[in-house]
């Protein structure tokens, strides 16, 4: 009897799912959005599948739908798809503005990191020679530091936001489906539950990306 071998690489299963499902995914060339909620659709399609585990699933959605190529097509009026490529609802605004600021967050955090790393690797050529510290006649330093002190800064004015109250939720009062919000670093998120396992409960965020929290992180 063959023994069938688990996928546990987040490529692997990518690609498992391109081939399963080529209308949903896509490894290269345009990708399409996803419809909410599309893991439960998935692990129901793959439920007989041994090779593939709902964990190992959730952590590939969730890094397919974390790419900046994918978070670059979720704009307004594109239409999200289900597993057979079939068009189910159109994207509004809030879900396009949270993809734009989590694609920009990325290539920022990218692009530093990078800089970083740049700089790390650039030769170390000490510190400035004593001809240049000799050639800044102090009369300079005066002028100049006078120069700073006539420029005064206007303090920006801050605009506050007013923010919804947030209402706690209890266990008993949500349900696989159920629209809520959730709380990541100081924004809450609008969110869909899709698996409520123990004390553990995941979401499908607006952009389409699929995260495990817990109910204190959950409000209404």
């Amino acid at each position: 009897m063959e023994t069938e071998i688990k996928r546990t690489s987040t490529k692997d299963i990518i690609a498992y799912l391109t081939e399963k499902f080529p209308e949903c995914f896509s490894i290269k060339g345009p990708v399409k959005p996803l419809k909410i909620g599309i893991f439960q659709d998935l692990a129901e399609k793959l439920d007989d599948d041994e090779t593939v585990s709902k964990t190992r699933l959730r952590q590939a959605l969730r890094h397919y739908t974390s790419s900046w190529r994918y978070l670059k097509v979720i704009k307004v009026g594109n239409s999200r798809v289900d597993v057979d490529g079939k068009d189910v609802a159109e994207i509004d605004e809030d879900q396009a503005a949270y993809a734009s600021k989590t694609l920009k967050e990325s290539q920022e955090k990218f692009g530093n990191k990078k800089a970083t790393d740049n700089d790390a690797k650039k030769p170390y050529k000490g510190k400035q020679g004593s001809t240049e510290a000799a050639n800044n006649k102090p009369a300079d330093k005066k002028r100049e530091s006078t120069k700073f002190k006539t420029v005064k800064s206007t303090p920006k004015k801050t605009v506050k936001k007013e923010v919804e109250p947030l209402k706690s939720v209890e266990s008993t009062t949500i349900n696989v489906g159920s629209k809520v919000r959730v709380q990541l670093g100081n924004s809450p998120m609008k969110a869909t539950i899709t698996e409520i396992s123990g004390k553990d409960i995941s979401v499908q965020l607006d952009s389409g990306m699929v995260i495990k929290t817990q109910l204190q992180n959950i409000y209404l």
